[in-house]
């Protein structure tokens, strides 16, 4: 198979192939040929273009790389720009543009980019399909019955500040988890706090006014155990198959700083009925939180995090009033409480797969008996990224994505590598 070309960009966003630099990838700090192969384009994937950054493409000699500061395209000479990729739900980004910013260049949208070239048969990226399952098939959402659904559902429970915030979610932001709350299936949305602990620095719906636009407006009034209750006993009790209701979502800050109004939300919701699963997504900052809502009925839980290393973490979580030890703390509460236990990794290539990253996420993994591990691409702009981890204590080379994910099923034999939550039936 040919290696892909250099893909770049005019100034009005038309994509062009190179007729002779192949295409380069950035795994880090570093920029070359990739070593790994890439795959076509997945069919809700688009390729897109990186305001203020060079493309830097291959020498097909040298093996070189070569920054493409201007080009002639049918006797039209421009400064190009460089070309990433975004890949659907399901998909795993290994590797991310190669590009070289522009004095003064914008702070990219907060977005997984991803590194892509020119293939025999069109785009391809460099990218793991690492959940296979289709309940997340984008074919499900966004369909012409969702908007009634939605009225529909408001209609029967006007002054609930959930339906009404996640009516925005579902219709503007086009979140998944919360229109599956108005279809009445799989894992549906509550998110329950205006409030945080941490100050990421690629949160989605928080950002100074020199960050990137923040993706989500967060929830601008937190609402009562009432009503989260509410949602979540019409979800579980009407929701088929693999029914579950989840606190903590991109819309809200982090849902333990709330946790005595869930926990009474969850015993409401368990003295009406007994099925399906109730899961939280947290930073698991508050230990005693998380074990109160496991005693009340919560049944599984999604630590997020993009580090084991302390260093790392605090880098970019910047918390307040706690540190990776609670996290470690509440990752221990849950194992002991039976819980499902799932980390979302927040995976960024060169960085999350240095060995000594490696090694502390394979002693959480395998100490703590952990479930699952959700691959997420995280969605910043790399280079702000690559900065965070410029200022944090890591250690060793990068091995590849791909020997992540094998390292750590080695360290915790069972282990699910992929992208979705489980239901109890899955588990």
């Amino acid at each position: 198979m040919a290696s892909p070309r250099l893909l770049f960009a005019d100034p009005e966003g038309r994509l062009y192939d190179h007729p002779t630099l192949l295409a380069a990838a950035r795994h880090g700090e570093a920029v070359g040929e990739p070593d790994e192969t890439p795959v076509p384009l997945p069919e809700f994937g688009r390729v897109t273009s990186l305001p203020g950054r060079l493309p830097i493409g291959i020498d097909p000699e040298t093996g070189e790389p070569i920054i493409v500061d201007e080009i002639t395209v049918d006797g039209r000479t421009f400064v190009p720009t460089a070309v990433g990729a975004f890949v659907q739900p399901g998909w795993t980004r290994t590797l991310l543009p190669a590009d070289e910013p522009l004095a003064g260049a914008p702070v990219l949208p907060q977005w997984a980019y991803t590194a892509a070239g020119w293939g025999e048969d069109g785009p391809v990226v460099w990218a793991l399909h690492t959940d296979r399952r289709t309940h997340w098939d984008p074919r499900q959402f966004s369909t012409p019955e969702l908007e009634g659904l939605v009225h529909a559902r408001l209609l029967a429970d006007s002054s609930n500040r959930i339906l009404r915030q996640l009516k925005i979610c579902a219709l503007e932001y086009r979140c998944f988890t919360s229109q599956n709350l108005f279809y009445c299936r799989d894992e549906g949305a509550i998110p329950a706090s205006i409030m945080c602990n941490a100050r990421c620095v690629g949160c989605i719906s928080d950002q100074p006014e020199d960050g990137p636009p923040a993706s989500h407006e967060r929830m601008d009034d937190a609402p009562l155990a009432e009503e989260m209750a509410r949602v979540g006993i019409h979800h579980l009790v009407n929701a088929p198959g693999r029914t579950m209701v989840s606190f903590g979502q991109g819309c809200e800050g982090e849902p333990l700083t709330r946790w005595k109004v869930i926990e009474k939300a969850i015993r409401k919701m368990r003295e009406a009925t007994s099925r399906g699963s109730i899961n939280i997504n947290t930073n698991g900052s508050l230990t005693e939180g998380l074990d109160a809502l496991f005693a009340a009925g919560l049944d599984a839980v999604r630590v997020s995090l993009n580090s084991a290393n302390p260093s790392l973490y605090s880098a970019y979580y910047r918390p307040i009033g706690y540190d990776f030890s609670d996290v470690d703390a509440s990752i221990g509460v849950a194992r002991k409480r039976g819980g499902y236990v799932a980390l979302n990794l927040l995976l960024f290539p060169g960085v999350t797969d240095r060995e000594g990253e490696v090694e502390a996420l394979c002693d959480l993994v395998a100490r703590h008996r952990v479930d699952q591990v959700q691959t997420r691409s995280l969605c910043i702009d790399p280079q702000q990224y690559l900065a965070v981890a410029a200022g944090a204590e890591t250690s060793g080379d990068p091995i590849g994505v791909p020997q992540l994910l094998e390292r750590l099923q080695k360290a915790r034999p069972g282990l699910v590598i992929g992208n979705f939550a489980r239901g109890l039936d899955e588990r």
